[in-house]
């Protein structure tokens, strides 16, 4: 009997008590408003009255996308962020760079050697050959066996490879723009959730404080109800930190860290990317630049060895010229006047056949051949783990909105209607409606989750943009070109 009084005094206290404090949201107007008497008790008419205008109350729920619905500041599409990064993200003018510089070094390495010029004297210290022969040369060296175009062939595959590396980059610059994207977006859906968890605090602090003046709560209810609340609004200026830090990593991939802080537009819930394991790693091995990297060095490698054997196929020294000989001929005393002179070498390949660098070009095509397995097992082994937690937060986010979502928001509902027929209390209603946002609050950490991961499955493992890109050859190449995003459960 004692129990059933308290909750008819509950329910007088808070007979039209708000959903939200302060009007928070605009669907919550048709909710009941503050008692105008707290001190009167749920008797006779006024009980009645209580239970007429419950009928009407409507549950007030989580809803994504409420923040969006009247931005006071800029609303950013994804697709804007994506065209901002293709501007002004400084890689890609890396990226592109490099392929210029990789095609000028290819058009270096196949021009031909310039001739020589030059003045050419014997004997010239006066006698009888009067001032001996003085005259220029010309010499030119002739390149044989195709060494020139095997050199172009193999600057070719440098510039392959750098346009593989701005590919890959592009696709890196995008993956965590669109990365970032969603960490700011669930750092922004949060907060709002984070926001409306305060004033559900604020109310049972207040509800607390109401009941301690009849004598329905002591000290130790209002002080938890207290810390509670206090502890909600630290978690909101928490998360709108968050949500600053998590905006100045996307102005930052997205190339411009001034970009003022603006309302982003999309819904987490919505269109999430399926993954099937099997095809996805079959792309990866297939499509990732990663792959084509390692693959170009391999023919890189054979045409080195192939260059290697040809170089002690000697080319041809030619040089010629006309000098002016002043030695006299007998029996005229005359001088002897122009001539001409002509010269033909080859270097002989005796003892340096560049044995050494054509076994070394076999050992190169060894490595790389090696090479380009491994990276197909890496780019396996971090798939497998990004799968994993995958498949982890494809887990929550499907228990949450299949589940657990679902029973709180009935719940909620179910308290809330007996509490208009008088039959719970309104500290139990809140209580109900504190588990539904919490629990939203944990659907939308996994949702970040999942896309953070689908994301980086779909962008073949390439998620950091403000990595620059590495240059054919460098030594830690492969180690780079199959990054994935640290931290994320």
């Amino acid at each position: 009997m004692g129990k059933v009084m308290k909750n008819l005094v509950f329910a007088g206290i808070l007979s039209v008590a708000p959903q939200m404090a302060q009007g928070r949201a605009q669907d919550a107007a048709a909710g009941p408003q503050p008692a105008e008497s707290v001190g009167h008790g749920p008797t006779g008419m006024q009980g009645s009255h209580h239970a007429e205008e419950m009928k009407g109350i409507k549950p007030r729920l989580p809803k994504m996308g409420r923040g969006q619905e009247k931005p006071t500041r800029h609303l950013f599409h994804l697709e804007e962020l994506e065209q901002l990064a293709l501007q002004k993200n400084p890689t890609l003018v890396q990226a592109n760079a490099e392929i210029q510089a990789s095609r000028a070094r290819q058009q270096q390495s196949g021009l031909y050697p310039n001739p020589r010029v030059g003045y050419s004297g014997n004997e010239i210290r006066g006698g009888s050959y009067g001032g001996g022969e003085q005259g220029f040369f010309v010499s030119q060296t002739v390149v044989t066996a195709g060494k020139l175009g095997l050199n172009r062939k193999i600057s070719g595959h440098d510039v392959q490879i750098s346009e593989l590396e701005a590919q890959e980059q592009r696709l890196r610059v995008i993956n965590a723009v669109r990365i970032a994207y969603y960490r700011a977006l669930s750092a922004q859906e949060l907060l709002e959730i984070r926001k409306d968890i305060a004033d559900i605090a604020a109310d049972n602090s207040k509800t607390e404080q109401q009941l301690q003046n009849l004598g329905q709560a002591d000290d130790s209810e209002v002080l938890q109800a207290e810390i509670e609340q206090q502890k909600a609004e630290m978690e909101v200026l928490t998360q709108q930190s968050t949500l600053e830090e998590e905006w100045r990593a996307l102005a930052s991939v997205a190339g411009d860290p001034n970009l003022a802080m603006a309302t982003l537009a999309g819904m987490l819930d919505k269109d999430l990317p399926a993954i099937d394991e099997e095809r996805a790693v079959a792309a990866l091995l297939r499509d990732s630049p990663a792959v084509a990297m390692a693959q170009s060095a391999v023919e890189r490698a054979e045409v080195m060895l192939t260059r290697a054997k040809r170089e002690p196929i000697p080319d041809i020294e030619l040089r010629g010229g006309v000098a002016h000989s002043g030695e006299f001929l007998e029996p005229t005393r005359r001088a002897t006047g122009l001539i001409g002179f002509a010269e033909v070498g080859v270097e002989i390949p005796l003892f340096n056949r560049n044995q050494g660098n054509v076994e070394a070009a076999r050992k190169e095509i060894e490595h790389a051949t090696a090479e380009e397995k491994r990276v197909g097992l890496v780019l396996r082994e971090r798939a497998a783990a990004v799968f994993e937690k995958y498949r982890n937060s494809d887990i929550r986010v499907k228990q949450y909105g299949n589940q657990l979502l679902p029973r709180a928001q009935k719940a909620y509902e179910l308290l809330l209607h007996r509490h208009g027929l008088m039959l719970a209390s309104y500290p139990q209603v809140l209580k109900a409606q504190r588990t539904l946002y919490d629990l939203q609050a944990d659907y939308i950490s996994a949702l970040e989750q999942r896309w953070v991961n689908a994301l980086t499955i779909n962008g073949m493992l390439l998620t950091d943009g403000l990595e620059a890109p590495s240059r054919p050859g460098e030594v830690d190449r492969a180690v780079r070109e199959i990054n994935v995003p640290a931290g994320s459960p």
